[in-house]
């Protein structure tokens, strides 16, 4: 049953990336209005991210490269879809930005599952 709450968890933030991702500049999600700073941004997408990779790596224990490497996956082709919005800029930046807070939900995730303990086979 876990198993079942971490995938809909997992879709649904990637449901939710997506669309702030995607979506029109004047209907996307903002944390503190359409005049946010660049470092609330920067918090924001690493955030998101990090939690994506936080969810996948408890999806996948012990598969730490799949889970990093669907995490920058995902980061690069939405910021290539990106390229085809009219109202986006995709950059690299943004990718990089991305990929490090995938990355580092992974990574935490992975270190909390060492230390917690194996259920009995």
């Amino acid at each position: 049953m876990r198993r079942n709450h971490l995938i809909a968890a997992a879709v649904i933030c990637l449901v939710l990336i997506t669309y702030a991702t995607l979506a029109k500049l004047a209907g996307r999600p903002a944390l503190m209005g359409h005049a946010e700073g660049y470092w609330v941004v920067v918090i924001e997408r690493f955030s998101a991210y990090g939690l994506l990779g936080f969810l996948l790596s408890f999806l996948m224990p012990g598969r730490v490269k799949l889970a990093c490497a669907f995490v920058v996956a995902v980061a690069v082709g939405l910021e290539v879809l990106q390229a085809v919005t009219p109202d986006r800029d995709p950059g690299f930046i943004d990718v990089l930005q991305k990929a490090a807070g995938g990355t580092v939900g992974v990574l935490l995730a992975q270190t909390i599952l060492t230390f917690l303990p194996r259920p009995p086979s």
